[in-house]
């Protein structure tokens, strides 16, 4: 068993930075603006800042060249290019090379150098054949110890003791011996150290690199891969401090091998960079010294910064610690959503149903009570994670701890709408905004010492996280550069400045942006495989670029502007709004869609998103007459759903996991069912015999005696609907027994197409009533949650609360008119159940926050809940208490007893 478990305590290790979210990753939580890799010496790229992986991955690996390729392709004359070197060393087989050597090449580059070639790089190419014979071998053998947690290796696995030793050594002795060229020479030496260092004889690996390595007096590739393998012998050997100064020295002369010597040196010594740079007597050992303490404890790396700039302003590795702390700083400045308290706020679980509705949980961002539950002890954490779970209503609020930069442009007035680059991330505090102004001096120090132009560039960049565009112009105006990815930098941070900095987008300059900056927005069109109708996948996508900041910037501006159709369109299609259908939105998306005159922007980025939701006006109509119904203005309904016949259903796609991965298909509704516009039962006008959302609705709901009312009919769709509501409230003006069923009927329509009823999806452009953001008691009274853009609109579900006062006022005329009892009895439950509706709609907008590092907190929120609970008995419970005295005699109510557990609590108390 031992063999089989990984220590969590060993996978920690590998995660320097936790989220809310198990499938989150950081790399792809910010807006990559300023690129890490314009460093100038890319064997440095994996050094750049990463929390997804040990080392930085987002570049191509032919940025940083092979050592060992780029020396072969020396020593043969730069006759082969790159490619084909790292072919005939890596890829060429044996065979083929002694093929080569016997003037029969078959191998098609080799045929091209011709059988000469062998003769003018004899010791070359001999050398090659010796190494591909011992390559299959060169690892060291693994042993087990008795507490190893790891798994099994794969025991047929070749490794250096499968050679016979003996006559592998006397092999290399002779070849070594025979060698002319002193490269080749060196590179026997370096198999020599190897083979010992892999069959563990590390004393020999020692003396081979004394006898065979040292004497050559070359101090290239070749010198450094045997000094990698000697080092690794003197850490068999607990030789750990000379071992990490060999490492190091590795780290420092080699392009491809400083990663691998880097972890060696972890490895080697948990000292290991304090011990070097003690050891260090270069500037240049001094300076690389520094540069790994800093990488190592990355907290505040400027005084490390300072070290590093006095002995070498123009060092290359002052540049990386650099553009990791611009990274850093752009985590923070710079993340991917923007949260308000309102827009994320969290809505009470409605009264008691089998299939236990939730609120909808934010998917990407980090709310402030996340933050702030990272103080908590462990049990409160525990506490709270099971109160959440199971207690209703006490969801917490969200929160924006930033506070908002606001302009004096009449633009950002309003505080209901403010501009998102003026907000600072959730993990933002005034720390960052010291480090950001530590750095800016910094760097505005170094641009001034040093000839390389990076530091103008980086110089402007923080003026542009600190909102001084006009500074970061200048500054990016006055750059002289040739650098090709300076060059592309410098385009793209006058870019941004020039937008960012613009605090109202009209047409001209929409015009202008679609004029000078194209390639940000006008997204090139990718050539999909028409023979696979399978789609995959990449669930993150790609890294949040400049286009997508830009988009965003804009989508705001629309946003100030009052444009939010445009800024929805922005980040959204126009299908989305079926999961948050209120009606300002959509009324502003309908008016772009309808606007005449659009601009060239307007047309080829923004309208594009104008997506196939079938027929477009009527899926608009459906909105309105949807939103009219639950106004209970039947008349105006009827007019809009008059304009959606054409509806083509709720848009929606099927996602099927096969052989080749996701396949996505869109939805085809069945002729028999609720597409969003007909097949209606006619149960929406009956009441539920118990409350069970999964079940089917014959089960879960009971017909009304519609004897009286022959209009309606067993299915529906919803132009019929409206006409039969409003044929029923035409009958209910009337003053009989037949008026007061009308009413009735209107009422359980309300009722059930409510957040509480069984058919509540009916109305919110919803397919079934299954879970979702739509069915939450929203505690805020603002008309729009959002405030800054529509960018998390599907992280934020928000339509217009019910209005319950409506549907109580159809019963109270029905209770009036009625003489039945039953009726009545029947009645006052309705009513009682419309008015707990207006109870939750009360608890959600009255929560209260506690300060989770109270210790009475649990007490304060517990006698919170007894007054919301003496409240709801004293305001809320009127027509259960005119039941109770009036009415519980009746058969309703002794049924109701029996199915409805809070009525049945009442009725005893």
């Amino acid at each position: 068993m031992k063999k089989y478990i990984l220590s969590l305590a060993v996978v920690s290790l590998f995660y320097t930075k936790s989220d809310a979210c198990a499938w989150s990753d950081p790399d792809y939580e910010y807006f990559n603006l300023f690129t890490q890799s314009i460093i100038r010496d890319k064997s440095y790229l994996p050094f750049l800042h990463s929390y997804s992986t040990r080392f930085y991955t987002g570049y191509k690996a032919a940025l940083v060249p092979d050592d060992n390729v780029e020396t072969w392709k020396k020593f043969f004359n730069n006759q082969l290019s790159y490619t084909e070197t790292e072919n005939l060393v890596y890829k060429v087989s044996m065979n083929d090379l002694n093929a080569l050597k016997n003037g029969t090449p078959a191998n098609p580059l080799l045929q091209k150098l011709g059988t000469g070639f062998y003769q003018k790089y004899k010791e070359g190419i001999d050398y090659l054949i010796e190494a591909k014979y011992l390559e299959p071998y060169m690892s060291i053998n693994f042993v087990e110890s008795e507490n190893s947690f790891y798994y099994d290796r794969d025991a047929n696995r070749k490794n250096a003791t499968a050679l016979d030793y003996n006559k592998t050594i006397s092999a290399l002795n002779s070849l070594y011996n025979a060698a002319r060229n002193p490269e080749i020479k060196q590179r026997y030496g370096y198999q020599l150290v190897r083979l010992n260092h892999y069959t563990r004889n590390y004393d020999s690996a020692v003396q081979a690199f004394k006898t065979y390595v040292e004497p050559i007096k070359l101090k290239g590739t070749v010198y450094f891969m045997a000094l990698d393998q000697l080092a690794g012998a003197q850490r068999g050997l607990s030789m750990n401090n000379d071992a990490n100064w060999n490492f190091f020295q590795v780290f420092m002369n080699s392009k491809d091998r400083k990663e691998s010597a880097f972890v060696s040196m972890k490895l080697s010594d948990t000292a290991s960079f304090s011990n070097i740079l003690k050891r260090a007597n270069t500037n240049e050992e001094k300076n690389m010294a520094y540069f790994l303490l800093g990488y190592e404890d990355f907290n505040n790396p400027i005084p490390i910064m300072e070290k590093m700039y006095d002995i070498n302003p123009d060092s290359e590795i002052l540049k990386v610690m650099a553009v990791r702390s611009i990274n850093e700083l752009e985590r923070s400045y710079l993340p991917i959503y923007y949260y308000s308290s309102d827009a994320s706020q969290k809505a009470s679980v409605q009264k008691g149903n089998t299939g236990s509705d939730t609120s909808k949980d934010t998917a990407s961002g980090k709310a402030t009570s996340e933050v702030k539950e990272e103080k908590l002890s462990f049990w409160q954490k525990i506490v709270r994670f099971f109160k959440n779970l199971f207690g209703g209503s006490k969801s917490d609020k969200t929160g924006d701890d930033a506070k908002a930069d606001q302009s004096d442009d009449e633009l950002f007035s309003n505080p209901d709408r403010i501009p998102f680059y003026n907000r600072t991330a959730y993990y933002y505090d005034d720390k960052t905004q010291d480090f950001l102004d530590d750095l800016e001096k910094f760097t505005e120090k170094t641009k001034e010492k040093s000839k390389d132009e990076y530091w103008q560039i980086a110089d402007a960049y923080l003026k542009f996280l600190k909102k001084d565009y006009k500074g970061s112009s200048g500054i990016l105006n006055d750059i002289k550069t040739s650098n090709p990815e300076y060059q592309e930098q410098i385009k793209r941070m006058k870019v941004l400045n020039d937008i960012v900095s613009q605090p109202k987008i009209d047409a001209a300059y929409e015009d202008h942006l679609m004029k000078d900056y194209p390639e940000y927005f006008v997204e090139k069109e990718v050539k999909k495989d028409t023979a696979n109708t399978e789609e995959n996948y990449d669930y993150y996508g790609e890294v949040p670029s400049t286009a997508d900041f830009l988009k965003d910037v804009l989508a705001n501006r629309y946003f100030l502007q009052g444009e939010d159709g445009k800024s929805f369109l922005m980040s959204n299609k126009l299908s989305d709004l079926q999961y948050n259908p209120n009606s300002s939105l959509v009324k502003s998306v309908e008016d772009f869609y309808r606007k005449t005159n659009k601009t060239q922007f307007e047309q080829q980025i923004i309208a594009k998103n104008m997506d196939s939701v079938g027929d477009i006006d009527a899926f608009f109509n459906t909105i309105y007459g949807d939103r009219a119904m639950r106004q209970a203005d039947f008349e105006k309904a009827r007019s809009y759903y008059e304009k959606a016949q054409n509806f083509a259903g709720i848009p929606r796609l099927n996602y099927d996991w096969t052989d080749k991965g996701e396949k996505i298909t869109t939805k085809q509704y069945g002729s028999t069912e609720y597409n969003g516009f007909k097949n209606i039962s006619n149960l929406v006008f009956g009441h539920n015999v118990w409350e069970s959302y999964q079940s089917p609705d014959i089960e879960s709901m009971q017909a009304e005696n519609y004897s009286d009312f022959p209009f309606i009919k067993n299915s529906m769709n919803k132009l019929e609907l409206a006409d039969v509501l409003i044929q029923l409230k035409k009958i209910g003006n009337g003053n009989d027994e037949k008026a007061a069923k009308a009413n009735q009927l209107i009422g359980n329509l309300l009722y059930n197409t409510s957040i509480l009823g069984y058919y509540r999806e009916l109305f919110v452009m919803d397919i079934d009533n299954s879970n979702g953001g739509k069915y939450n008691f929203w505690n805020t009274d603002r008309s729009n949650p959002y405030k800054y853009y529509y960018k998390n609109f599907l992280d934020t579900s928000y339509i217009e609360p019910d209005n319950f006062d409506l549907t109580i006022g159809y019963y109270q005329k029905a209770l009036k008119l009625s003489n039945n009892k039953e009726e009545k009895a029947r009645i006052l439950f309705q009513m009682a159940s419309a008015e707990q509706g207006k109870y939750y709609q009360y608890e959600a907008k009255n929560q209260k926050d506690y300060d989770y590092s109270d210790p009475k907190w649990s007490e304060k929120e517990e006698a919170h809940q007894q007054e919301l609970n003496n409240l709801r008995n004293q305001k809320y419970r009127t027509y259960f208490a005119q039941l109770k005295t009036q009415y519980s005699d009746t058969e309703v109510a002794k049924d109701l007893m029996g199915s409805c557990s809070y009525f049945s609590y009442f009725m005893k108390r």
